[in-house]
């Protein structure tokens, strides 16, 4: 069975280019990757994964616009298992956490798909609502972890601290740039030191 890692998060806070860039990982480490597009919602969304795939050169798994995203899901892990792929790392449409229908779509991809982890993606210049999407995709949804996109356009990255705070959940990974290999572990240490040299 391979480790899936299914990626939730509201509109516009970088989870394709995340879910990129954490492919781009794995396969470093020398691990196969298949990418699922369960965003069957946006427009572009398949486009936008593809391009990643293509760029990353790994197998994606897709349907047409307004299929059921948990299927898309469950056939990408079906796949995997019998081609004997590592790694699944599922997308999903990006959604307002205030919308109840398109939050209960995710728990079902979830409740479907049975994620190894479950990552938020926020988006480090979001500030005081980044306390909000935490706590309402905790409550509805639930996750294990989050990874914090665009670090580097944020000199204060206050996001992190208030979904940490929030969700008792940690950062693992931020994202630093534009490129595949611009993500790093977070470091709580080194975090820290930053917002004190700004004070």
């Amino acid at each position: 069975m391979p480790f899936k890692l299914l990626f939730i998060g509201v509109n516009g806070v970088g989870k394709t280019t995340t879910i990129a860039k954490v492919a781009y990982m794995f396969k470093n480490n020398g691990l196969s990757v298949l990418l699922a597009c369960s965003d069957t919602f946006r427009a572009g969304a398949i486009e936008q994964l593809s391009q990643h795939a293509k760029a990353l050169g790994l197998p994606m798994v897709f349907k047409e616009y307004g299929s059921d995203p948990a299927s898309v899901g469950f056939e990408a892990i079906q796949q995997a298992s019998k081609r004997g792929v590592d790694v699944v790392l599922i997308d999903t449409a990006g959604r307002m956490h205030t919308d109840v229908n398109l939050m209960d779509e995710l728990k079902k991809i979830k409740r479907v798909v049975e994620p190894s982890y479950t990552i938020l993606v926020v988006d480090a210049l979001t500030g005081n609502d980044a306390w909000n999407q935490a706590a309402d995709f905790g409550v509805r949804v639930g996750f294990d972890a989050v990874m914090l996109a665009k670090l580097d356009a944020d000199v204060k990255g206050g996001a992190a601290l208030s979904v940490s705070f929030i969700s008792k959940k940690p950062v693992i990974y931020v994202g630093t740039g534009q490129k595949y290999s611009d993500l790093k572990r977070f470091n709580p240490k080194e975090y820290v030191n930053s917002l004190m040299s700004l004070v």
